[in-house]
């Protein structure tokens, strides 16, 4: 593939085919917590199927009618659900699924190596997932190579604004100490990457994810694209709430930031939840993990005062669509909510 094929990123507010999910069944991912799940999932789903096809990758026939039993005692319709059958390890469909550009109205799959967040060992059936998704939505794959080496990179590292601009972390992507994805890599690096395989010309570069972030430092727990020119970027008003350094180090990187067209970033401002724990661990609750779907934006909620102040910021961004919280003080035990469980599928 070379610039000449044009393809680009969508942004995540585009009309989709599809989203993927992955129904949940590695009961390890939320230890003690695994029963109320596949309600959050059929809750995610319920307000997804409005607007598109809603993929659901499940293990098994015999998971698949489970599933189908529990959707359906939610009175959740079957009419927009498809069912892949395939093995994973994990569900978090943002990090193991491909990057999906498009060329005009061609969608194609760019396949990225995924190596469970340069942390964990299983992950040898999700690098498959490519794969299963390419052949089961008939779209073309290649696979993404700088100077011979495949490139490690999970969708939750970065956000597109569709028009060229990436935001993504130094944390996250150029760490050579802890969960290294690609050693050596510099930022020219992932520009040339980036802009062979995505289309980006512009990239932003943020410092430090949130605390208690399992991915060292995944942007969709940080800061969102919500329209070509804006970005929610979460902040912290504690000065003694661990996040509020690294929150604050981000507004100001992007103060006076340009995008791809010469034109000043909008930066607007999200609260964050207050601190949530479970078995002494800080867990990565946070209000940018929200999903965009064709009919709704999805937004985790922590039982927070903050819940309803962030559901009416993105209101204001998304008056199309309904902007509709979603319980995650269960989900976020898994050390991700919604953004990191779902993917879209352009049309």
């Amino acid at each position: 593939m070379n610039k000449k094929l044009n393809y680009r990123l969508p942004a995540e507010w585009e009309p989709h085919k599809s989203t993927i999910l992955c129904w949940p069944h590695q009961k390890e991912d939320w230890p003690g917590k695994f029963m109320p799940i596949p309600w959050v999932y059929t809750e995610i789903i319920k307000n997804i199927i409005p607007g598109e096809i809603v993929r659901i990758i499940v293990q098994s026939q015999k998971d698949r009618i489970k599933a189908q039993k529990i959707l359906e005692r939610a009175n959740v319709g079957l009419n927009n659900i498809q069912f892949i059958i395939a093995k994973t390890d994990r569900g978090w469909m943002r990090d193991s699924s491909p990057v999906f550009v498009k060329n005009g109205k061609q969608v194609k799959a760019v396949k990225f190596v995924f190596n469970g967040w340069a942390k964990y060992s299983n992950w040898k059936k999700d690098k498959n997932i490519p794969s299963v998704l390419a052949k089961n939505l008939q779209v073309d794959m290649f696979e993404a190579e700088h100077n011979h080496t495949k490139v490690v990179l999970e969708g939750g590292a970065i956000d597109s604004n569709g028009c060229g601009t990436l935001l993504t972390t130094e944390e996250c992507l150029l760490d050579e100490k802890i969960q290294v994805r690609n050693a050596g890599f510099t930022k020219n690096d992932y520009q040339t990457v980036f802009n062979k395989y995505l289309g980006v010309t512009n990239i932003i570069w943020l410092g430090k994810g949130i605390a208690g972030d399992d991915t060292h430092g995944h942007v969709d727990d940080l800061c969102r694209f919500v329209n070509k020119n804006t970005v929610v970027l979460c902040r912290e008003t504690d000065p003694h709430e661990k996040n509020y350094k690294l929150l604050e180090e981000n507004f100001e990187r992007l103060q006076n930031i340009k995008l791809e067209d010469g034109s000043k970033l909008n930066v607007v401002e999200i609260p964050m939840p207050k601190p949530l724990y479970f078995e002494g661990l800080r867990l990565p609750a946070s209000y940018a993990n929200f999903y965009i779907s064709n009919y709704s934006v999805l937004v985790p909620t922590f039982n927070d005062p903050n819940d309803r102040i962030v559901l009416n910021i993105l209101k204001g961004f998304f008056p199309e669509r309904e902007v509709i919280g979603i319980h995650a003080v269960d989900l976020v035990w898994g050390l991700g909510t919604i953004h990191c469980l779902s993917h879209e599928e352009p049309l």
